[in-house]
C-alpha cells in the first residue's frame, strides 16, 4: 500500500519541513512563468491589461482565455522576466538539493520559452542536467495569426496580399521539453556504488519500452478526456506513469511540490509508490486529495 502524504501550503515552507536525503525522485509540472493564469505571473506586473480577454480568446475553443504579455513586452521592465523566473526557482531549487537522494533524478516540466532559465537555476543549485525529453502532444492550437488579417484592419489591400502567407507568433506547440536532472552522487566513488546504497542511478530500459520502442528520448502517449477535466495545464496520466517508471522502483518516495490536481500522487498510486504532494492553491488541493483517494 502506498504512503501518501498531502499538504495544502506553500511548497517553499513545507519543504524546509522535510528530512534531508529522504527523496528518491522529484516529479513536477512546475509554473512556466509566461502569465498563463494567476498562479503563473512569476514577474513583477504594473500593465492593467495582463490576465484580461480579447474577443478573439473569449470565441476560441483554446484552453487560453487570458491575455499574457507578447514576446517583446510592454515595457522596458518586461525584459527582466526571464531573469525574475531564474530568481524564483533559484527561491526552491537549493532545497530541493538537500531533500534528494544522491544520484536521485529531477523531472521538471518548465515549458520552451524559460527552461534555459530553469536549467540554469538547478545547475547553479547543484545538480546535473541528464537529459530533454521530448514530449510530442496528441493535438496543440495553432494560434498565429495571418499578418493579412491585421492589414485588413488597417483597411492596406496592397500589404494584405503581400504578406498573405505569413503569420504572427509561435508554431502549433505539439512539442514540450521535459528537463532531467540528476543530483551527483559521492566523489570517488561509482554509479553502481550508489545503486547499491540508495537504488538511485539508473534507469528503467524496459519500463520505458512500454511507452517508447526505441528507448529514445522522444516519446507520445494516448491523452484521454479524463487528462483535461481537472486543470488548465494537467498532464496526461499515462505520460507521469511513463517518468515514474523509467527512474523509481516500488515503494520510493516521489515528491511533487507543485501538485495541481493531482495527477503525478494518481500514477504514484497506481504504480505503488509513495507520494509527497504539495498545492498551494486550496481548490486544486481538494481535487487532488478526492482523485488520489479515489484511486
Amino acid at each position: 500500500m502506498s504512503n501518501i502524504q498531502l499538504y495544502n501550503g506553500d511548497c517553499f515552507e513545507v519543504m524546509k519541513q522535510l528530512q534531508d536525503k529522504s527523496i528518491d525522485v522529484v516529479l513536477s509540472d512546475i509554473p512556466y512563468g509566461i502569465g498563463y493564469d494567476d498562479w503563473d505571473i512569476l514577474h513583477n506586473n504594473t500593465n492593467s491589461a495582463m490576465g484580461g480577454n480579447s474577443p478573439a480568446q473569449l470565441k476560441s475553443g483554446s484552453v487560453f482565455k487570458r491575455r499574457c504579455k507578447p514576446l517583446n513586452g510592454w515595457s522596458s521592465e518586461d525584459k527582466n522576466i526571464s531573469r525574475e523566473y531564474y530568481d524564483w526557482c533559484m527561491k526552491w531549487m537549493p532545497i530541493l538539493f538537500k531533500l534528494l537522494k544522491p544520484a536521485g533524478s529531477v523531472i521538471i516540466f518548465a515549458g520552451r520559452r524559460l527552461s534555459h532559465k530553469c536549467i540554469s537555476a538547478m545547475e547553479d543549485s547543484g545538480f546535473i542536467f541528464k537529459d530533454m525529453i521530448a514530449w510530442e502532444k496528441e493535438k496543440a492550437p495553432h494560434r498565429a495569426q495571418r499578418v493579412s488579417c491585421v492589414f485588413d484592419k488597417r483597411g492596406d489591400e496592397k500589404n494584405s496580399i503581400i504578406w498573405k502567407d505569413w503569420r504572427l507568433g509561435n508554431l502549433r506547440p505539439l512539442f514540450e521539453p521535459i528537463l532531467w536532472f540528476m543530483k551527483p552522487y559521492k566523489i570517488g566513488g561509482t554509479i553502481t556504488d550508489n545503486l547499491l546504497e540508495y537504488n538511485l542511478g539508473a534507469f528503467n530500459n524496459e519500463k520505458w519500452k512500454k511507452y517508447n520502442q526505441l528507448c529514445s528520448n522522444i516519446i507520445k502517449v494516448k491523452t484521454y478526456k479524463s487528462d483535461s477535466l481537472y486543470h488548465p495545464t494537467q498532464k496526461p496520466l499515462m505520460l507521469m506513469n511513463s517518468l515514474i517508471e523509467l527512474v523509481s522502483k516500488e515503494n520510493q518516495i516521489i515528491l511533487d511540490p507543485f501538485m495541481g490536481s493531482g495527477t503525478t500522487g494518481v500514477a504514484c498510486k497506481n504504480l505503488n509508490r509513495n507520494f509527497i504532494g504539495i498545492e498551494l492553491d486550496e481548490k486544486y488541493f481538494n481535487i487532488a486529495k478526492e482523485r488520489i483517494e479515489n484511486v
